[in-house]
């Protein structure tokens, strides 16, 4: 865009450039930020569910070389959880029903007791 304007003009205005220049110095930086919080917000939640000190993402400010790292540190390093378990080709048999608890012989009523006197 800054070529275009800059090709359409006979004299380009330095006026105009440097308006053009701090607007994009002002830009630049906001980009750089926010590129690194979508790199560095899902590096925190992976460290932390490998069992990883998540202040470890911190390492993504320096954009490709510290990304770069951290990534060999998660894909070589021993994780600290426990694997979850495999899953079957077919799914557990049903099991055949238990039998209950030893028989107990049947419930039968006592006749009342006639009162002593």
């Amino acid at each position: 865009m800054f070529a275009l304007v800059l090709l359409l003009q006979d004299q380009p205005d330095p006026e105009m450039i440097r308006h053009m220049l701090m607007a994009f110095a002002a830009i630049i930086p906001i980009i750089i930020l926010i590129s690194i919080a979508i790199v560095m917000v899902p590096c925190w939640f992976v460290l932390k569910k490998a069992g990883f000190s998540p202040w470890l993402s911190l390492v993504c400010i320096v954009p490709s070389l510290g990304t770069l790292i951290l990534l060999y540190v998660l894909a070589f390093a021993e994780w600290k959880v426990v694997p979850a378990p495999q899953q079957a080709l077919w799914p557990p048999q049903p099991q055949p029903p238990q039998p209950p608890y030893p028989p107990q012989p049947p419930y039968q009523q006592q006749p009342p007791s006639p009162p002593q006197g």
